[in-house]
């Protein structure tokens, strides 16, 4: 039992400091966190985080960063209200054409940083501000209402409302996208690839893995995933929104980080991202509940991934002395 606690050290600790802020929480604002409601609004908002989590997961497990994935869920999320709320088209192919749009955007992304050598944090940023720019211009800053789609079997396969406790269904499809993550990085060579890649590249490239490929294909699925998380937003809220996807970024790295990734790459697991972006809308709403002012979220978040990288790297320091 030892050897398993010591090996799952950072899950342990994670899953323990989940445990512990709800605890808190359910002390400082009972009213709130002692019934339903609260549990199902977590349902339907944390998905979102966290499908954009896990696939950031990947990327940071890689050694790589993506700061674009604000904008191209923004921008297939576009894509979709365009084409069924402008062009006409069936919701399923608006659909599916916003997944293949994010897929592009993330190859984009894999080429400036795998083919063409830019950092991949200057060429997300870049393609940051590009897919946010174009989207603005298309849209000329107005929103998209979709009130016609409320009530279509697309709408309520992803985000209906399940059973007699209301289930959102987005909280269905975030545990299944989870799920297939947790097997592609822990029982399939891509997984394998990922984390070696991300220990050591040179290492990898002799050994004759297509680090290239890996590298892209990390990209296109965080640019899949993206996309798939502005769905989920878009279709919960029947409206699309130039700032769409604004509110993302640290939420998204605090889930990483303080779910044990690390962030020097090699290192990471989906249980512990999971139970991160779990954590992380538990604050958010926590403190609202328990009476402070919404500001203080920001600091919390900011704090948290502060501690949480300082307290892994020192774990990491202690180990390799």
């Amino acid at each position: 039992m030892r050897a398993f606690l010591v090996r799952r050290r950072r899950q342990v600790l994670v899953t323990l400091a989940l445990l512990s802020v709800w605890g808190l929480f359910l002390l400082a604002s009972p009213t709130a966190f002692s019934k339903a409601p609260i549990y199902r609004s977590f349902m339907s908002t944390i998905p979102v985080t966290l499908v954009l989590t896990l696939g950031m997961t990947l990327l940071v497990v890689l050694g790589e960063m993506d700061l674009s994935f604000p904008s191209v869920s923004a921008a297939a999320a576009y894509l979709f209200s365009f084409l069924y709320a402008k062009a006409g088209w069936a919701p399923p192919a608006a659909f599916g054409a916003a997944l293949l749009s994010g897929a592009a955007m993330g190859l984009v992304n894999g080429f400036l940083v795998v083919r063409v050598g830019v950092p991949s944090i200057i060429a997300t940023i870049g393609t940051q501000f590009f897919w946010r720019g174009l989207i603005l211009l298309l849209a000329d800053g107005l929103a998209i209402s979709l009130s016609s789609i409320r009530g279509d079997w697309l709408q309520t396969l992803f985000v209906g409302r399940l059973c007699l406790w209301e289930i959102p269904a987005q909280a269905l499809w975030g545990l299944a996208v989870a799920l297939l993550l947790a097997l592609l990085l822990n029982r399939h060579p891509f997984g394998d690839a990922l984390l070696f890649i991300g220990d050591n590249g040179k290492t990898a490239e002799m050994m004759g893995l297509p680090v290239a490929r890996i590298r892209i294909g990390a990209f296109v699925i965080m640019g899949l995933l993206s996309a798939f998380a502005g769905l989920l937003a878009t279709l919960e809220l029947n409206n699309w929104w130039p700032t769409q996807g604004e509110g993302y970024m640290l939420l998204v790295f605090a889930a990483v980080f303080v779910g044990g990734t690390s962030a020097y790459g090699g290192e990471g697991t989906i249980y512990g991202s999971f139970v991160g972006a779990v954590l992380i809308g538990i604050i958010e709403a926590g403190l609202v509940s328990s009476g402070f002012v919404g500001f203080w979220t920001r600091l919390v978040h900011g704090l948290v991934i502060i501690l949480s990288v300082s307290a892994y790297a020192l774990m990491a320091k202690r180990r390799g002395g």
